[in-house]
């Protein structure tokens, strides 16, 4: 079993891939596939799902600086196409700040990890 949970192994990126599909879904549904829920619970969504992006993608081995760059593009632009698009939903910063704020508990998460995995010198 301690294999499989190996960095840039096989099962990190197959995770890593869900994880980018399930953002898709999430992220690009139309309004009317969205659930309505209590004030905030958007919120959480998006980070939780930017922390899952965040960990799938170290654990695949995307390095810190590159994953966080692309994933706060990627939050961007998704928010911009909400509010462009037909997609009836609207661009919010408040989302985009959900969204960096998973990024950035994801990688931290990731960092206090890696830090326990390693050997005592």
């Amino acid at each position: 079993m301690r294999a499989a949970l190996q960095v840039h192994g096989a099962l990190s990126r197959g995770v890593f891939a869900v994880v980018v599909l399930v953002s898709l879904a999430v992220l690009f549904a139309p309004a009317d596939d969205v659930p309505s829920a209590p004030p905030g619970v958007d919120k959480i969504v998006h980070a939780g799902l930017f922390a899952a992006l965040a960990l799938s993608g170290r654990w695949a081995g995307t390095g810190h600086r590159v994953l966080a760059g692309l994933l706060v593009l990627y939050a961007a632009v998704s928010e911009v196409i909400q509010g462009v698009t037909s997609l009836n939903r609207s661009a919010s910063p408040a989302d985009w700040l959900a969204d960096v704020a998973g990024l950035l508990l994801g990688l931290a998460l990731w960092q206090a990890v890696s830090r326990r995995r390693e050997p005592a010198a």
